[in-house]
């Protein structure tokens, strides 16, 4: 897919530090419950640290217990695009930034207790957020 913002492994090197290229650039993980913006609580917006495109308001983050900071729902439908990843033995729903491409985590359709039923599982390093 071509993404309206493209650049190459070496310029987004440049841009982001190495667990935040590993994360958003290379699908990677970081660890649960070691997340900067998990137990933020303010109202605003969440971003794509990558590319500063608005992906989550505050309103939709919820406590899933899951050990990385969680939302309901996107804050537009066309934010982020959702690929299948058979990886790592299990099917599940990837999560990326429909701006850049950058990987932003997974969303699980086990969350009875949302509107939607949605987990979007992000990782923190990928985010940005902007109080209100």
């Amino acid at each position: 897919m071509a993404y309206e913002i493209e650049k190459t492994d070496d310029e987004w090197a440049v841009e982001l530090n190495p667990q935040e290229f590993h994360v958003l650039r290379q699908a990677g993980t970081e660890r649960p419950w070691s997340g900067a913006l998990l137990d933020e609580a303010r109202a605003g917006t969440y971003s794509c640290r990558a590319c500063g495109a608005e992906l989550f308001d505050a309103g939709t983050k919820f406590d899933a217990g899951c050990g990385w900071p969680s939302f309901y729902e996107v804050s537009r439908s066309d934010a982020v695009e959702l690929l299948d990843d058979d990886s790592l033995g299990m099917r599940r729903t990837e999560v990326r930034c429909a701006r850049c491409g950058s990987h932003l985590g997974h969303v699980f359709p086990d969350a009875p207790q949302t509107p939607t039923g949605n987990r979007f599982c992000m990782n923190s390093v990928s985010l940005t957020f902007d109080p209100s």
